[in-house]
């Protein structure tokens, strides 16, 4: 049940960012000086930042910058991890050993404080964020599916593979690979909530996509915080997007992760 709550309203936040301009009733760059800090009211729904802008329109389209960036992030890290993971784990050796400590001095760093150091050297960029976030996220979820292939590449088929003949990249391709797909989109779909709200994190700290593009973390950063304690609407509405969606995230593919694994079912349940 929850998860088919969690799928509803997560629709209703993909189809709003899909057709932001249809759901929106302003324009969410363009503010009006005369109608700053407006309370929420039947012409503006969330009511109005230090700029005048329209609150209820940039949370709309918010969702196209912050749920559609989180989802290219886990899609490529995840894309990283399984390229890393397999090569490390098929090959094993010298090849694991150079891997895995170049994962490990990566996993050493605190993952915020490197995340702001390089995107302060390459820019606040969405591209920049999506691949140093991408990095960031493949290096764990890559040691995880490490564990698994090492687990796959001992399998008595694979010993056949290699007996008649089949090169080491179409045993990984067709024999390897397949095996931990359902692994990739439990991790995958865990990470999506905590990806959200790092890019949430990352924009309230002022590294994240630059303004004025509304995306939910930058519009609680900067001047908006200097009038959140006499205009509550300001931060309200967008924390409230980045809660329910994070909250939405988490209930459907906790249940998406039962259906793929249903040994994962009640896991947590006494």
């Amino acid at each position: 049940m929850t998860g088919k709550v969690g799928g509803i309203v997560l629709l209703i936040f993909t189809l709003s960012a899909i057709f932001a301009p249809v759901f929106a009733t302003h324009d969410p760059n363009v503010g009006d000086t005369l109608e700053r800090l407006q309370s929420p009211s039947t012409s503006n729904f969330f009511g109005t930042d230090q700029l005048g802008r329209d609150i209820y329109s940039r949370v709309v389209y918010g969702g196209r910058y912050t749920l559609g960036a989180s989802l290219a992030v886990v899609s490529l890290s995840a894309a990283i991890a399984v390229v890393v993971a397999v090569v490390s784990g098929y090959f094993g050796g010298k090849v694991d050993l150079v891997i895995q400590r170049l994962v490990d001095a990566w996993l050493a760093f605190p993952a915020l404080i490197l995340l702001i150091a390089l995107i302060s050297l390459v820019g606040p960029s969405m591209t920049n964020i999506i691949i140093v976030l991408s990095i960031a996220v493949a290096a764990p979820m890559s040691r995880i599916l490490r564990s698994s292939v090492m687990v796959v590449r001992e399998a008595a088929y694979i010993e056949s593979a290699r007996v008649v003949g089949a090169g080491s990249v179409r045993i990984m391709l067709l024999h390897v690979f397949p095996q931990i797909i359902p692994l990739v989109l439990i991790l995958a779909s865990v990470q999506l909530g905590a990806v959200v709200l790092v890019l949430a994190a990352l924009g309230f700290l002022g590294f994240g996509i630059p303004p004025p593009t509304p995306e939910w973390g930058s519009m609680l950063s900067g001047r908006a915080r200097d009038f959140m304690y006499s205009a509550w609407w300001l931060a309200m509405f967008p924390g409230l997007a980045i809660t329910i969606s994070v909250l939405s995230l988490n209930l459907f593919f906790d249940s998406v992760r039962d259906v793929i694994d249903p040994r994962l079912r009640n896991t947590g349940s006494m």
